[in-house]
């Protein structure tokens, strides 16, 4: 029979004092310890919403890196830096090269 272990993470949390009060009577009410009472409290909120992550780079949302060929002219560009396979141009050289 295969096992899966779950990945957890410890973290420290600080909350008010009555906070705490209030959420021990309430685990103590369901005969639960606080901890196992707040962990259950934040995975069944955490597993109630939608997290979405959107893949376009735009802090504006612009569609246009919505389209998979533009993202992979983009991709090719970064790589292009990486390697040393760009050149930087001036102002001038720019203007010159379009003929203004």
């Amino acid at each position: 029979m295969a096992t899966i272990a779950l990945e957890k993470k410890r973290k420290n949390i600080d909350l008010p004092v009555d906070t705490l009060q209030k959420l021990s009577i309430m685990a103590a009410s369901q005969g639960k310890s606080l901890k196992a009472f707040i962990e259950n409290i934040l995975v069944a909120k955490a597993n109630s919403i939608s997290v979405e992550v959107s893949t376009n780079p735009s802090p504006s949302g612009d569609p246009w890196f919505d389209d998979s060929e533009n993202m992979e002219s983009v991709m090719r560009g970064i790589e292009d830096a990486k390697q040393g396979r760009t050149k930087a141009y001036s102002m001038d050289e720019i203007k010159n090269l379009l003929g203004v």
